[in-house]
């Protein structure tokens, strides 16, 4: 029996680091590591065009146009946790699509641009300081609860019943659901829908 779980033990841990992975590439796309359904995605993204996608595939994926040679992705998977940084984006006309597994939680952090996230079923948190966020949200009966907020701008919130623009805009809704979504922009738009 102690062998048994000292075998079963050692099979485990084996198990899960096999599943951990640092990929870091420059001016290659797309970058690929693997990644289970159902866990959580941090990215840190410079300032472009972002379209951030929930797919089938159990796997992480950037890739992004025009190809250049000083762009820098690196992505850490540790478990059920994905870390992605995307660096170095040009200033004109740089557009990246970002696929993660459908069933994940989503925490995004952005300068400046235009964010745009579909097909995710999960926990969203995602800010942005200047630009637009465009968010489907699925099934509003889906969240617990919904905020969102700009400090100058413009809320479009028609999923949620909620349109507001202005200096210091916010909404803050409760349901019935089991998912949290935080929206927030400094200064531009946040559209879910």
């Amino acid at each position: 029996m102690r062998l048994s779980l000292c075998v079963l033990v050692c099979l485990s841990s084996g198990y899960l680091s096999a599943q951990n992975a640092t990929i870091e590439e420059v001016g290659k796309s797309p970058v690929v590591a693997k990644f289970a359904s159902g866990g959580e995605v941090r990215l840190s993204l410079c300032s472009s065009g972002v379209d951030l996608v929930g797919t089938d595939d159990s796997a992480v994926r950037v890739s992004y146009f025009p190809e250049r040679e000083d762009v820098k992705v690196r992505i850490d998977v540790s478990g059920d946790h994905a870390d992605v940084k995307l660096r170095g984006c040009p200033n004109n006309n740089f557009r990246a699509r970002i696929e993660v597994p459908k069933s994940s939680a989503i925490y995004v952090r952005m300068l400046a641009g235009q964010l745009l996230v579909r097909d995710i079923i999960g926990d969203k948190d995602v800010e942005l300081s200047f630009g637009q966020i465009t968010l489907d949200v699925g099934r509003p009966e889906d969240y617990g609860r919904v905020d969102a907020s700009v400090n100058s701008g413009q809320i479009d919130a028609a999923a949620f019943d909620v349109n507001k623009g202005g200096l210091f805009r916010w909404f803050d809704k409760k349901g019935p659901g089991k998912y949290r979504l935080h929206a927030h922009v400094g200064a531009g738009q946040v559209d879910l829908h």
